[in-house]
């Protein structure tokens, strides 16, 4: 397994994983372990992502390692996580903003573990409350126990997701 590939299983959680599998062995028809480029834009397209044609050109030409010109799935969790990032580092400030007040309930401008455990619980996120600890203290750039937006605020990776999924669903309610 390539340094990229190990990288990428790092930054995702295990649910993600599992979801990135089934929508690519969907597209894998002969279980050979992999998928032709040309079903690649459907693959990310059903997991949410937007790649124009430029984009999904270039990201075929970055994580297809073995020149085979199929991406085989430890190709496909690099080329998945490239574009979580670069979706996620195109979010205006605004919109991160909008984001954190949503989710800081009692609307203190903080996000204290008991809200951050509730965040991380209601996403459906399979976590043990040591790994919240560790998470808030990730995302704790000041070490005061909560997270608070000051426009650079950053989210660990493996949970940026998943408070995505809660704070769309709680803009729905």
């Amino acid at each position: 397994m390539s340094e990229a590939q190990q990288e990428a299983r790092s930054y995702l959680s295990e649910e993600m994983i599992a979801e990135f599998k089934a929508a690519f062995d969907m597209f894998d028809t002969d279980g050979g372990g992999d998928i032709s480029t040309k079903e690649l834009g459907t693959v990310m397209r059903m997991l949410g992502q937007n790649p124009t044609r430029e984009e999904l050109d270039e990201i075929i030409e970055e994580v297809d390692e073995d020149g085979s010109g199929t991406i085989d799935f430890e190709e496909f969790l690099v080329m998945m996580v490239r574009q979580l990032k670069e979706d996620q580092a195109g979010k205006s400030e605004e919109e991160l903003a909008e984001c954190f007040r949503v989710l800081d309930k009692n609307g203190d401008g903080y996000i204290d573990r008991e809200e951050f455990a509730l965040i991380i619980r209601s996403s459906g996120e399979s976590v043990t409350e040591d790994e919240i600890d560790d998470l808030l203290k990730e995302g704790d750039k000041n070490a005061d126990g909560m997270l608070d937006f000051d426009g650079t605020s950053t989210v660990p990776g493996k949970i940026s997701h998943s408070l995505d999924r809660f704070y769309l669903f709680s803009r729905s309610l």
